[in-house]
């Protein structure tokens, strides 16, 4: 998906509010428990706790009962962690017929909170804005956004009604690795989270043991357009794409390096002027179809990118596949490694 389009479809998905009991700054009435994990009642002793982010701190004084989320990748955190939502956003890009993945629905099946079902967590569209009445309407403790592009007026308007956890630094900037253990943190199940990152680790170095090519190969991961006015925008190391390849044993390129230091953004926009410039052992880009793919290839300026003329380019137009690795967490990861690898083994052996 192009970052242009990107930002403005996560920037829809980025808030919500609410009101909550367990948490320091707003009293209210907390309603029933979200279904947990082995772990999800015995963390209570770990509160209050002080949980540090962008816009200051939040002080959540009892364990969450109910968790409603906002953007992409909390929701599936907190499943993973056996917490099954009151409310989270539906997934309207990549999503299937029940505006969800197929990571979150096996998982949500597991909990005994199927889609569609008395338990099912409500799901409300952010696509066009935070949708402030159906969140509250699921009666919350805590919002979880650890994850997000929350803007300081969003933030301030979200904590005069419910303490919002929000992210440490960047927006849309949190590893998942960091989701994961600040959202364990704030429902009481930081072993948890630390043993769920450590699995995630170990299946991701496992798939890349399959394919030993891709061991210190150079990537960019990117958007290309035929034809736009845009051309070929480039995710940074502040993205969850670029992470993952890293993770996998690949190596960020040179050109991307130095053209994105110090910068705060997940993408940065290049001239398809200069596309000759993007020299790496494999482009790796989202595309809409197939014929995309072969319009790139044919593209006076952006065929000279390296990787595309030596056949090196992964073109995925799975939009699920697509949001598996940009919404990159525990359970989607692991989905996509059996889907996404053997792309990049490809790939890698044409370099």
């Amino acid at each position: 998906m192009a970052p242009s389009r990107l930002r403005g479809l996560v920037a829809a998905v980025a808030v919500a509010a609410l009101s909550l009991s367990a948490c320091s700054t707003g009293p209210a009435d907390s309603g029933a428990a979200a279904t947990g994990g082995s772990s999800a009642s015995a963390g209570a002793d770990a509160f209050p706790v002080t949980i540090e982010h962008a816009f200051g701190e939040t002080t959540l004084t009892e364990k969450p009962e109910r968790v409603a989320t906002v953007s992409w990748v909390n929701a599936d955190v907190s499943l993973a962690l056996g917490v099954v939502p009151v409310g989270m956003p539906a997934d309207t890009y990549g999503g299937n017929e029940n505006q969800s993945t197929p990571w979150k629905d096996a998982k949500l099946e597991e909990l005994g909170a199927a889609i569609g079902t008395e338990s099912a967590p409500a799901q409300y569209t952010e696509t066009d804005g935070i949708a402030f009445d159906d969140i509250a309407a699921t009666a919350p403790d805590v919002i979880l956004a650890a994850y997000s592009g929350l803007s300081q007026e969003d933030y301030d308007t979200l904590s005069k009604i419910a303490p919002v956890v929000a992210y440490p630094e960047v927006a849309y900037g949190t590893a998942w690795q960091d989701s994961t253990r600040i959202i364990g943190e704030a429902l009481g199940l930081s072993d948890d989270a630390e043993q769920l990152v450590a699995e995630t680790e170990q299946a991701i170095a496992e798939a890349a043991a399959e394919y030993p090519q891709l061991e210190g190969k150079t990537f960019i991961y990117g958007n290309l357009e035929p034809g736009s006015a845009e051309g070929v925008s480039v995710y940074t190391a502040n993205d969850n794409r670029p992470r993952f390849l890293t993770e996998l044993g690949m190596v960020q390129a040179d050109v991307v390096t130095e053209n994105t230091k110090g910068s705060e953004e997940f993408f940065i926009p290049w001239s398809a002027e200069r596309a000759n410039e993007l020299d790496s052992d494999v482009f790796v880009t989202w595309v809409p179809d197939e014929a995309t793919e072969e319009a790139i290839a044919s593209d006076p300026l952006l065929s000279q990118i390296p990787a595309v003329e030596s056949g090196a380019l992964v073109a995925d137009s799975d939009n699920t596949l697509t949001l598996s690795i940009s919404a990159a967490n525990p359970l989607s990861l692991v989905w996509a490694l059996d889907r996404f690898v053997p792309m990049l083994g490809e790939a890698a052996d044409k370099a």
